[in-house]
């Protein structure tokens, strides 16, 4: 029987059996099967294209599935080899040589070589590829450097940028820098995503959608086979339902932890793993229209919200206050000068009164769940009551997560006034870069949905991703952070520190900085 087959039969009819026996309010402990790992996932990944999606809930499935030129060490964000095995950098900084891994061939069985990297890079950059249309690439935006991809020969590839870009190596190893098979990609058009290939350690086994992605062990991976004979991710919205599958034992890990629930698995039969990375959640709030067109309003929302509480309350000691968009996770770059906006909600009524915006009428889009959104639902509460408490007249709607991205990312202009995100990257540039630029208009692109926009930030951001001195990147990061705290286009919120937990039968998992599962040496038993 294959393990698609096993999965299916097997593992789900575990997973409706578990069902039953909670509705039965029973909870003895199920078992999954050995070998196979079942993970509670935050909801339904987007898509199995790494091109195409932009959130860590998808991440966590892709990079086990595909491998990048380049990949972050184990427990860092620092990039060592992956498909490349070594490069080389011009002394002025817009050539990069890499020699590529021999004998690698992608799970469809196509060969691994320069011509799929190309390939891979045009997709997304060159509008009249054939295969563009299998997109969008909403996070393309990594690689706008990139003028030329040229194959030099089967096992040499040379990346040409139009300046010295800073995270270039960081951005190859992030999920948008995974290498799909050419060949699927030919074969399954813009259904690609539904039929993945990769070079990775796991290969794609099948997708029921609002069920379960099966990925299967492959036994030919060139860094050696993994432990585990298949993984399971299940998409499981719910934190309590969660919850309440890994208590009776239906999955094996759990990623995301409701803060309330942590005390639940501090018994021997579970492990709770916890791990600082580069989080920010934040409010986007509309800097285009009504009232948050004016910074005075938007200083107001900062102080009136009560972040400590959120923080020690909602979040249960699991997050910091957050001081401005750039994680303290990158120290190099973060501003230690900033202080939080303090709760203080007699200023941010004299902020709205000096404004003219008392009473104003609030839409607030908020999601049932989604990748480091931290209980969005009970945050979206505790922060609406505060927003009232200072004269807002706050609406909340509340969205499924990849609903809530559909409606998100396109902008929010005409549609609300305020919406929570979150974010987790890998470089100081990724998120302002992506978010903050004036240029970064959903018309344009890019993920700036409240559609801020300052010039000076814009001059900072551009210099410090062609700075080639760390120091110098440095400066200009702290700087464009003192200028976004004060124009308030988010109310920053909190900086995460993730967790997961994991039955006692798993064993040699840990987290990673860059908040991506990789199981290939994790056990089972």
């Amino acid at each position: 029987m294959s393990l698609v087959s096993f999965s299916r039969r097997g593992v789900l009819a575990a997973g409706t059996a578990l069902a039953l026996m909670l509705g039965a309010a029973s909870l003895a402990q199920a078992q999954t099967p050995p070998g196979v790992l079942i993970v509670g996932q935050i909801a339904e990944p987007k898509s199995l294209d790494p091109a195409a999606v932009t959130a860590v809930n998808d991440f966590r499935i892709l990079m086990n599935v595909y491998d990048g030129l380049v990949r972050y060490k184990d427990g860092t964000l620092e990039v060592e080899p992956a498909l490349a095995t070594d490069w080389t950098i011009s002394e002025d900084g817009t050539e990069y040589t890499f020699t590529l891994r021999d004998g690698v061939t992608f799970h469809d069985g196509s060969a691994f070589d320069a011509e799929a990297v190309k390939f891979n890079f045009d997709r997304m950059l060159d509008e009249s590829h054939p295969f563009h249309d299998t997109g969008p690439f909403p996070l393309a935006f990594f690689f706008t450097a990139v003028e030329n991809v040229e194959v030099v020969d089967p096992l040499t590839v040379k990346f040409t940028l139009n300046a010295p870009y800073a995270p270039f190596l960081s951005n190859l190893a992030y999920p948008t820098g995974l290498i799909v098979s050419p060949a699927a990609v030919e074969a399954g058009g813009s259904n690609f995503g539904r039929n993945p290939s990769g070079t990775g350690p796991f290969k794609f086994g099948e997708w029921r959608s609002n069920e379960a992605v099966v990925i299967e062990a492959n036994p030919d991976y060139w860094d050696g086979a993994p432990e585990l004979q298949a993984v399971v991710f299940r998409p499981i919205t719910d934190a309590n339902t969660r919850t309440a599958e890994m208590l009776a034992g239906g999955i094996d890990l759990m990623v995301e932890v409701p803060p309330v629930a942590l005390s639940e698995f501090q018994s021997e039969q579970y492990s709770v793993f916890e791990q600082a990375g580069p989080h920010v959640w934040f409010l986007i709030l509309n800097a285009k229209e009504g009232p948050f067109a004016d910074k005075l309003v938007r200083q107001a929302a900062n102080y009136a919200i009560n972040k400590e509480a959120l923080v020690n309350n909602v979040l249960e000691g699991t997050a910091e206050v957050a001081a401005g968009p750039t994680p303290p996770a990158f120290a190099w770059a973060y501003n230690p000068d900033l202080e939080p906006y303090p709760y203080d909600p007699e200023k941010a009524k004299e902020l709205l009164a000096e404004a003219g915006a008392e009473g104003a009428s609030l839409t607030f889009y908020v999601t049932e769940g989604g990748s480091g959104m931290l209980d969005p639902i009970a945050m979206g509460t505790a922060m609406q009551a505060d927003l009232e408490a200072v004269g807002f007249d706050v609406t909340i709607e509340t969205y499924e997560w990849n609903t809530f991205l559909g409606e998100v990312n396109p902008g929010l202009e005409g549609k609300a006034d305020m919406a929570e995100m979150a974010w987790m990257t890998n470089d100081p540039d990724t998120l302002p870069f992506l978010a903050l630029r004036t240029d970064a208009w959903p018309d344009k692109g890019g993920f700036n949905s409240g559609y801020y926009s300052n010039p000076k930030v814009d001059e900072l951001l551009e210099a410090a991703r062609v700075a080639t001195d760390q120091e110098e990147r440095a400066k200009l990061y702290k700087e464009m952070q003192v200028i976004v705290q004060e124009d308030a286009p988010w109310v920053f919120v909190a900086n995460w520190k993730q967790n997961a937990v994991t039955s006692d039968r798993v064993e040699n998992f840990s987290l990673q900085p860059s908040f991506f599962l990789l199981l290939d040496d994790v056990v089972k038993n």
